[in-house]
């Protein structure tokens, strides 16, 4: 029962993440060539997340993983593995960019949009059948960044979009947490103060982007 349980969560995030890529693939103004690069490396940080989340594991519980190492195995992936891989993934992200083996702007531009449908397909699974009533509010504000996407990237830069979604996103977030007892992200349970982290920390970056850009 556990084991299946486990499967299906796997298999409702892959189903939701698939569908994202696909309708990225489908519905991005990128061109053909500049869609496929960015999925290749999207899904090489998607891996890269996938293994820091069981790093995480295994560091968040070094002294149980070096007593009895295949026990890490029963150890679920809770938000602090969670919040881990981001940070690690967001350094890798930060390093290929300094030494100029990938584009960040652009990179996000297509990581929002790929994120915000896999995140509402998520959720709608969940809302319909897990009978999730918290994920109600969560997929009103989805459907709202997703609308606010494709109108703004007719009308802004991706750098003003990316700050515009992410302040909203953020603050939409940090408000869900008030009203509900919790809020969720793929199913990992997220404090509002990291949600407030990363708010500052993707601004703060956005605009470093911004500068040197503009030097």
């Amino acid at each position: 029962m556990v084991i299946a349980s486990k499967l299906m969560v796997i298999g409702m995030i892959a189903l939701s993440l698939a569908i994202g890529f696909l309708t990225f693939y489908l519905f991005s103004d990128l061109s053909k060539e500049k869609k496929k690069k960015h999925i290749e490396e999207l899904t090489s940080q998607l891996i890269n997340f996938v293994v820091f989340v069981w790093l995480g594991k295994i560091v968040l519980n070094l002294s149980t993983f070096l007593s009895d190492p295949l026990s890490i195995l029963a150890y679920p992936s809770d938000s602090k593995a969670f919040y881990f891989a981001i940070v690690l993934t967001a350094f890798s992200l930060l390093y290929k960019s300094k030494r100029k083996k990938i584009n960040l702007l652009p990179l996000m531009g297509s990581f929002i949009h790929i994120f915000l449908l896999s995140s509402f397909v998520h959720e709608f699974i969940q809302l319909v059948i897990g009978d999730n009533t918290y994920s109600f509010g969560y997929l009103i504000l989805l459907a709202i960044l997703i609308g606010a996407f494709f109108i703004l990237r007719e009308h802004v830069t991706i750098a003003i979009q990316l700050i515009i979604q992410l302040t909203t996103y953020f603050i939409g977030m940090v408000i869900l947490s008030i009203v509900n007892p919790f809020v969720t992200v793929f199913g990992y349970i997220v404090e509002p103060w990291f949600f407030g982290g990363v708010l500052i920390t993707s601004i703060g970056s956005l605009t470093y982007q911004l500068r040197k850009r503009d030097t």
